[in-house]
């Protein structure tokens, strides 16, 4: 149950304020983003953000998707008006690459 918590503040910040309705391949892929964490085989949001949004200051953070084929977090930012993408591997917590600076 403590761990419902973390999860369902970390779906309403990946959804926004107001979200539409999600299209059947978006619950799939939240019900199996979900199931990986419950699992313990991915960290969950709030760890990955803790790790990565020290390291961008200056940056506004715009969002985050999970890939969970891959289970990599994709953290999606904007400084100066460039738009840069964080990759983090779910499982390790460990930044895998960036594109933009």
């Amino acid at each position: 149950m403590k761990m419902l918590v973390p999860v369902a503040l970390s779906a309403l910040l990946v959804l926004g304020s107001a979200p539409a309705p999600a299209a059947p391949d978006q619950k799939r892929d939240q019900q199996e983003a979900f199931d990986q964490l419950r699992k313990g085989r991915i960290l969950p949001l709030r760890d990955i953000e803790s790790r990565v949004l020290p390291r961008m200051t200056g940056s506004q953070y715009l969002g985050v998707e999970l890939d969970s084929a891959t289970s990599i977090y994709t953290l999606k930012f904007v400084r100066k008006g460039t738009v840069i993408w964080v990759y983090v591997d779910a499982r390790s917590g460990k930044v895998i690459g960036q594109d933009g600076n």
